[in-house]
């Protein structure tokens, strides 16, 4: 059996001390939900969704680089939306934060 390893690091914002980050095996990442928390004060960016997306993404980044992975590798992303009218925003940020390969989105409202 290959070994399953909670990873967490004081450079993303933590949703909760209970659940970790990410969980690293067999050389891959599965990150947990990450919302766009400020990670200095761990509250949220601010009221505008694009920022707030922007900020997910930045942290999802620097959870990945501080497992040693980076988005570059990302192999599939599902994001969960509550108003699908944002899909355009998101579209527009996602494609910044993945220029070198565009992985797998599933969007679902």
């Amino acid at each position: 059996m290959t070994e399953r390893k909670n990873f967490n690091t004081g450079k993303a914002p933590r949703m909760d001390t209970i659940f970790p980050q990410a969980v690293v095996t067999n050389n891959f990442i599965f990150r947990s939900g990450m919302p766009g928390l400020d990670p200095g004060s761990g509250q949220v960016i601010s009221s505008s969704f694009g920022e707030q997306t922007g900020q997910a993404l930045e942290n999802t980044k620097t959870l990945l680089e501080a497992a040693g992975s980076s988005m570059s590798k990302v192999v599939k992303t599902t994001l969960f939306m509550v108003a699908v009218n944002d899909m355009n925003i998101v579209n527009k940020i996602y494609q910044d934060f993945s220029r070198a390969r565009h992985p797998l989105a599933v969007l679902r409202s």
